[in-house]
């Protein structure tokens, strides 16, 4: 768990460098195994299959040359005089005759050079020859190759090393330069042998045979007979002196051998007709220096594969992390606070479509601080003028007490009455600086405004104010009726003809306390009442200031609903709705606040 996490904190142009090797490198690696066993595989059998049709090919030679000398003894053994010779019939050899046979069996050695010499041997032990001759009186009748002959039973029978014969030739052949076949004449009546025929075969047709092919760059071929003894081997030859009888369980077959410390891989094959077996000798050495040759070819192309899957790797990985980084520090200077920070890539992929977003996020960000920085300074622009509207100096209130005091003395009860409202007045607007003030001290704040304003318009204004008593704990954002009750005054009811009503209905609905100000006055124009509230969203986007005019008309309207949007937020505000020549509706809608605490706010 420690090395992945280890591998987790990795940058990203690591990883993908790695993966990248691993998806490219890995597998070319597994390849050039594969292709090295492959290949070591698909030679090996290609050699062995090669060697071995060339030993079948030179067998089928070697065995060419035997099947003429076995012919020969059979053209041979069909001579008149050598079938006299072998019944015992001839019992003296004229000039005549010894010359015709002489003649006869030289024939052979012209039309056949590979033969080295003819010999024919009857059952008296008497022979006839045209090069071969004993070396003593000894009678050939007790000579190995003889009795090998006749226990052969007719059938050709082939020595390879005819050693301790007491036959020579006059060309003086050593007896390691010539290979023997004899056959037995066997009489069909009796079934007696009547004779031999040798033949001596000039061990150069087998070299020929054997010489010329190469296994590889230093393999050979070389010939051994039934007991496994070498009968032909190049010269030098490290395996010539050794006896190989002991391996030859089947009539080929492949195995190794290992000669003064160096191993060496042996096919053979035996032939049927020969007893003889032909061997492929090659170094093991050799075989594996022709798959490293391939190996070295396929390491180099994974080396190439290699270093260029490392260069693509690191190419690739910097194209992907370069944007990644850059959008990284860009967000890291967003983090720290600059938001002109921007992504500057111009990718058309994810990445440059996230570096996009985020440029496009900042911005929004830098907006909503602006706005946010406005609507507070909106805000307080509100509650000074909130203040610079409706609260004195403490002085005048104080003044106003002294006033009260005085006409009560002279018994002035109304003027007394009047001052107190006014004093009232003056000391819920102030509040001790506080915004949020009880639902009734709201409600006596507008009862002593109406109060003093009754006193001026003498009969001509009526109010009425309905409270349900289950709403005497909530809370409302001071100064909120006194601005709105003003225009229902000065812009409606004094208007009108006649006394007019103005009725205050404070409700709870849902979560929600709604205040409707009615009254019955003149009433507002259609496109007066258009303007008055175009003017209440102007104030809330642009300012007091900014729309390129100052706002006259209903800034306490205006006053209000920007108040209580900007301190509690939408759906809070105030709705206005008119009718020219019946009246005037203003609804305030405001959250329900306990005690001074607000219990819910959009």
């Amino acid at each position: 768990m420690h090395k992945l996490a280890k591998l987790n904190s990795l940058p990203i142009r690591f990883k993908l460098v790695i993966h990248f090797l691993l998806i490219s490198i890995l597998p070319s690696l597994l390849l050039a195994v594969l292709v090295g066993w492959a290949v070591d595989r698909i030679i090996e059998q290609q050699v062995n299959e090669n060697t071995l049709q060339l030993i079948d090919k030179v067998n089928s030679t070697i065995e060419a040359h035997i099947e003429n000398v076995q012919n020969m003894t059979y053209f041979i053994s069909l001579h008149s005089n050598i079938q006299q010779f072998l019944d015992g019939t001839l019992e003296h050899l004229g000039p005549d005759e010894e010359y015709e046979i002489s003649k006869f069996l030289q024939n052979f050695t012209t039309l056949y050079p590979e033969i080295a010499g003819i010999l024919v041997v009857n059952q008296q032990g008497d022979y006839l020859s045209n090069e071969l001759y004993t070396r003593s009186s000894f009678n050939l009748n007790q000579e190995s190759w003889y009795r090998q002959a006749v226990e052969n039973k007719g059938i050709a029978k082939l020595i390879g090393k005819p050693q301790g014969r007491r036959i020579t030739s006059h060309v003086h052949y050593r007896e390691d330069e010539v290979v023997t076949v004899v056959r037995a004449i066997i009489d069909s009546t009796t079934g007696e042998e009547k004779g031999v025929i040798l033949i001596d075969l000039k061990l150069r047709v087998i070299e020929e045979a054997v010489r010329d092919v190469r296994l590889g760059k230093s393999g050979y071929l070389m010939v051994v007979d039934q007991k496994g003894d070498p009968i032909y081997s190049p010269a030098p030859s490290i395996m010539y002196e050794q006896s190989f009888d002991h391996r030859f369980s089947q009539n080929y077959g492949i195995f190794t051998e290992e000669v003064e410390g160096e191993r060496y891989q042996l096919m053979y094959q035996q032939s049927a007709f020969t007893g003889w077996t032909l061997i492929g000798v090659f170094s093991t050495d050799q075989s594996v220096e022709e798959v490293q040759q391939i190996l070295f070819y396929v390491v180099t192309f994974v080396f190439f594969v290699c270093f260029v899957g490392i260069t693509a790797s690191y190419f690739l990985s910097y194209t992907i992390s370069r944007p990644i980084n850059q959008l990284m520090l860009a967000m890291q200077k967003a983090e720290s606070g600059d938001l002109t920070s921007r992504y500057e890539g111009e990718e058309q992929d994810e990445v440059g479509r996230l570096g996009r977003s985020f440029n496009t996020m900042i911005e929004q960000i830098g907006k909503l601080i602006s706005l946010t920085e406005r609507q507070e300074r909106k805000k307080r622009e509100a509650e000074l003028h909130s203040l610079q509207a409706n609260i004195k100096p403490h002085f005048l209130y104080n003044t106003l007490d002294t006033i009260q005091w005085m006409a009560r003395k002279k018994n002035a009860s109304d003027v007394a009455d009047l001052v107190g409202a006014l004093s009232k007045l003056f000391r819920i607007g102030l509040s001790k600086g506080g915004t949020i003030i009880p639902l009734v001290d709201e409600i006596e704040h507008i009862k002593n405004y109406l109060q003093i304003q009754s006193v001026r318009y003498k009969n001509k204004l009526n109010y009425s104010l309905v409270m349900p008593s289950n709403m005497e704990r909530l809370s409302i954002l001071k100064i909120v009726l006194q601005p709105i009750v003003e225009n229902a005054i000065y812009h409606g009811i004094k208007e009108r003809r006649g006394p007019g009503l103005i009725t205050i209905e404070a409700e709870r609905e849902n979560d929600m306390l709604i205040i409707r100000i009615r009254d019955n006055g003149k009433g507002i124009k259609p496109e007066t009442l258009q303007q008055l509230r175009t003017n209440v969203n102007l104030f809330l986007e642009k300012g007091d200031k900014e729309g390129g005019q100052r706002l006259t008309k209903g800034y306490g309207l205006i006053n209000v609903h920007a108040r209580l949007r900007l301190t509690f937020g939408e759906p809070y505000g105030v709705k206005i709705d008119s009718v020219f020549n019946e009246g005037t509706v203003v609804t305030i809608f405001h959250p329900i606040l306990e005690g001074g605490v607000e219990t819910k706010r959009a």
